[in-house]
């Protein structure tokens, strides 16, 4: 491995720069989910059922908006497909803490529609500043800065919730992150080069898959949905009936294809819900200043795992690894302090990024090249759909029955999908058999 090419990239100031403002919009972003929640708890005196639908309603709107804003940068230019996102940053954000619940989640959806898509545009700009292996050294580099900021960004959104400042707080993202936008439209970096290779397109697509991975395990929305923007451009052409047309599109997705669409649906649903509980086993035992402790052990164990998952020589079912995630996110809800919840949480993040990149790798294997771009782009739909059902599950079995309630219900939601997917495969062989 040659170290010595990190040193050379981060010598390239435009490089150095677009890293910079990259850190600087993640970190507001990564705190603002468990702002939003301790807001919704604490200040507005809603349950977590209400935090978990709110945090819903924002994923289905990022989801949503992605791959409108992807193609505007495409068709109208970096500087113009920002303005949107600026300002509905600075003023939605600063407006959503001082209204009422009812009003907050058209808000939060308006605010998921625009939001800056920091993901989509660092990776598309280093894969237009940096070329061959030093392309590929960029997305590392900012894969690991990823990493940094989600262990970073949960706790100090944490800090500033428990001290009483949710207003502030949210008002503080929504600016520093308009603020980062304008910078960009500043600095205005190349997102599209004059030819674009084979190469580079399928390094953009890795990084992509990459960036599900580093935002994992507690903010997988905007990545995930930047995934879909892959698949947004392939229409159907010509005119053999809209039947033939989508039986030609989706040859592609077998009933293996489909499994690994429920992994990942299930994945995200298993993650979000688990986010939702750490805030609320802390905030109920009055240890919500200790949150970023049990974020900072969660998602250092998933990075932690993919290393090791990386350096392994043999893939793993994604369907398995997601059994041992969801059965061991389980014993997370009888932990009664919040050291013991930092080490339980330990076991199911080692095996987080590990499922993440076997699914992603899966899908590589089982689709063809030409169209592993929309089946990608389908992925981050499950990934995102299983994200917005999570929150909002583990929120009802918190409220019902306490904050033990929501490692319980994704853990054995998780466990069950699993289980039901390894019978119907064992099924399946054996028809094939006969």
């Amino acid at each position: 491995m040659n170290f010595a090419l990190y040193r050379e990239l981060l010598a390239v100031q435009p490089i150095r720069r677009l890293m910079f403002v990259g850190m600087v919009a993640r970190i507001p972003h990564s705190a603002a989910g468990v702002l939003l929640t301790l807001h919704i708890v604490l200040t507005l005196d809603k349950g977590y059922a209400a935090a978990g639908a709110a945090a819903a309603v924002m994923t289905v709107g990022i989801a949503v908006g992605a791959p409108w804003r992807g193609r505007r940068v495409d068709t109208v230019g970096l500087r113009r497909a920002l303005v949107p996102s600026v300002v509905s940053e600075a003023v939605i954000w600063s407006v959503v803490p001082h209204v009422s619940y009812e009003w907050l989640l058209p808000l939060v959806f308006v605010g998921g529609l625009l939001t800056l898509p920091i993901f989509s545009v660092i990776r598309q700009s280093l894969g237009v500043l940096a070329d061959g292996d030093q392309r590929r050294t960029a997305f590392a580099l900012d894969s690991i800065a990823t990493e940094m900021v989600f262990m970073i960004g949960p706790a100090a959104g944490a800090v500033v919730a428990t001290s009483g400042f949710t207003v502030l707080g949210l008002t503080v993202v929504g600016v520093s992150t308009s603020l980062a936008g304008l910078f960009l439209i500043w600095f205005n970096p190349p997102t599209r080069s004059a030819a674009q290779t084979g190469e580079s397109q399928a390094d953009q697509r890795h990084a992509a898959e990459v960036a599900v991975v580093s935002a994992a395990p507690a903010h997988l929305q905007e990545a995930a949905a930047d995934l879909v923007p892959a698949g947004a451009a392939r229409a159907g052409g010509g005119r053999a009936g809209l039947r033939g047309r989508v039986a030609h599109n989706f040859a592609w997705f077998t009933a293996t294809v489909a499994a690994v669409f429920a992994v990942a649906a299930g994945t995200g649903m298993v993650l979000s819900g688990t986010d939702v509980g750490i805030v609320a086993a802390l905030e109920t035992g009055g240890h919500q200043g200790e949150i970023g402790i049990v974020f900072l052990f969660w998602c250092a164990a998933s990075v932690i795992g993919g290393l090791v998952y990386g350096a392994m020589h043999r893939p793993v079912s994604p369907i398995l690894l997601l059994l041992g995630m969801a059965a061991l996110t389980i014993p997370m809800g009888f932990a009664h302090d919040t050291w013991t919840l930092a080490f339980v949480s330990i076991l199911p993040g080692l095996l987080c990024a590990p499922v993440l990149s076997s699914a992603s790798e899966k899908v590589a294997d089982l689709v063809a090249e030409e169209r592993r771009g929309e089946a990608m782009g389908w992925y981050g739909s499950a990934l995102t759909a299983g994200v917005a059902l999570g929150a909002p599950l583990a929120g009802v079995f918190i409220d019902g029955t306490g904050s033990s309630g929501g490692f319980v219900a994704v853990g054995a939601a998780g466990v069950v999908l699993c289980l039901v997917g390894l019978l119907l495969k064992a099924v399946r062989r054996r028809r094939v058999a006969v």
